[in-house]
């Protein structure tokens, strides 16, 4: 295989399982005059297990602005650059965003090698049809503040199938906001995708957010099924109320839990927000 020169390869590696790693990622990785990793201890482990002795410079999210200039560089001399995260597929809620558009710009060829990605893995198993709606993919959920509380309210708002990935010490505490909003609404977590204790959960947003309560180990891909074409629901008032206490009792702001809300319910998303002013008080 021709590998040709002054060219970002941008390298997927495995989830978990070093065999998932593909034969032509394994020939770049090999032919590559530099390498940038988001870890380079567990970098050297993959590269150790087919082989490949090189050395890995680190490229992560506190240091990719001034890597990038390192990375240009080699460019600039025709070199093979080669960029690796943990896991999965390098700036897909990973590292390597900023240098793959600065090389870009700079007018150098960006080649990807694909392979193993923790969203097409939880999609292919989840089951679900996109439909008509399509899919929204929101990486991680921000840990806090009024970010997290638009994400969590615009996860479930979205009528198509929702994407998003959790680490284990939030996993429980995202699941119960969701369920708060849409209890439900079905659902495939996957945990450990690829490793050695892989487990796929399927059911509601309230069963899953009760097996999560539970306590979870290792990082979590959700999938949120999609609402179909038809339109929602009528709510009565009672339940309508009773879904903005639990979304206000979850940390999701009126803003919010209004948007989520007259989303699902169908219900005009000013008269819900001035039903929360009015449960607040």
């Amino acid at each position: 295989m021709s590998i040709p020169d002054a060219t970002l390869f941008v390298v997927a590696t495995p989830l978990g399982n070093l065999d998932d790693l593909s034969p032509r990622a394994v020939q770049v990785l090999g032919a590559a005059d530099a390498l940038y990793a988001e870890d380079t201890r567990r970098s050297r482990v993959l590269l150790d297990h087919f082989g490949i002795g090189k050395r890995l410079e680190s490229l992560h999210e506190h240091n990719e602005r001034e890597r990038s200039a390192e990375v240009l560089a080699a460019l600039g001399r025709g070199e093979r650059v080669a960029i690796l995260t943990d896991a999965g597929t390098p700036a897909v809620s990973d590292p390597g965003t900023v240098v793959v558009a600065r090389a870009a710009a700079a007018g150098f060829r960006v080649s990807p090698v694909p392979g193993p990605s923790a969203l097409t893995a939880a999609l292919s198993v989840a089951g679900f049809d996109a439909g008509a709606d399509g899919m929204l993919f929101l990486g991680f959920v921000p840990a806090r503040g009024r970010e997290r509380g638009e994400a969590v309210a615009r996860a479930v708002a979205h009528r198509g199938i929702v994407v998003l990935f959790e680490a284990p010490h939030r996993a429980a505490a995202t699941l119960g906001e969701l369920a708060a909003l849409a209890p439900d609404r079905p659902a495939c977590a996957g945990r450990e995708l690829t490793k050695i204790h892989e487990e796929i959960r399927r059911g509601t947003l309230t069963e899953l957010a009760a097996w999560a309560d539970a306590g979870l180990k290792g990082e979590l891909t959700l999938v949120l099924a999609g609402l179909g074409a038809e339109a929602p629901a009528k709510v009565e008032p009672t339940a309508l109320d009773g879904m903005i206490e639990r979304c206000l009792a979850a940390g999701l702001s009126a803003r919010d839990t209004a948007t989520a809300v007259a989303a699902i319910s169908g219900e005009p998303r000013r008269e819900i927000y001035a039903r929360c002013q009015a449960i607040k008080t």
